[in-house]
């Protein structure tokens, strides 16, 4: 079993006045619980899709995504996104990595813990047991005025005055250890994935284990 950290989540700090719970659903989680492959870095690193049951009463929605297993004081933060529109019921799949994507305007999308905006993909230490991520909807009663690199506890202190309802999703996700990760027919991953795709070291201070990469996409390379 993964260390969890010692902090909470961000469900459990806001609690929504009119106590009401959202449906949450994605189809990047299989009927077993566990977030396909193809959302994680590990793979094709897709951006989910997620929907939810609506609230009448909502003016916007804040989506936050965070892996509580993650080796950190902290639960790391995988998606940030505020000022979804009140009337929507989804966030498409493939939504573009840019503070605000036009196929949900309006939304803003903050940095992740990797310091990246958008969804940054699902990929555990190997051998470090199964993952959980918490894919959590907030119900608001006004859109938020915020710049794009808002801080979590400075969004949590917004959500606990306007929260009206909230509900969340997992997902579970696991990398095993490298001797068990690939049959010799399935393609590589880890390491030699990385190799494969031409990817270099990690950073030292890499705490969710990707490879790195320059702002443009590039991947960067020890010297």
């Amino acid at each position: 079993m993964p260390h969890q950290t010692g902090s909470t989540l961000t469900i459990q700090r806001v609690q929504p006045y009119e106590h009401r719970g959202i449906a949450v659903t994605s189809s990047a989680i299989n009927a077993d619980g566990y977030i396909d492959d193809r959302y994680s870095a590990y793979f094709d690193d897709r951006v989910p899709g997620l929907s939810w049951s609506a609230v009448i009463e909502a003016r916007s929605y804040v989506l936050i995504v965070e892996d509580p297993d993650a080796p950190l004081d902290q639960p790391f933060v995988h998606w940030l996104v505020w000022n979804i529109p009140g009337q929507a019921t989804e966030i498409p799949a493939g939504l573009s990595r840019t503070e605000q994507p036009t196929e949900l305007a309006g939304a803003v999308q903050g940095l992740n813990s990797g310091g990246t905006v958008g969804w940054h993909g699902t990929k555990p230490p190997e051998g470090h047991g199964v993952h959980h991520y918490h894919f959590q909807l907030f119900a608001l009663t006004d859109p938020l005025d915020l710049p794009p690199k808002t801080t979590l506890n400075e969004l949590v202190d917004v959500l606990k005055g306007q929260a009206i309802a909230s509900g969340e999703v997992i997902g579970l996700y696991e990398r095993e250890a490298a001797d068990d990760a690939a049959a010799p027919n399935e393609p590589a991953h880890g390491a030699a994935r990385d190799a494969e795709l031409g990817r270099g070291g990690l950073d030292s201070d890499d705490v969710d284990r990707h490879a790195p990469h320059d702002p443009d996409g590039g991947v960067k390379r020890r010297a």
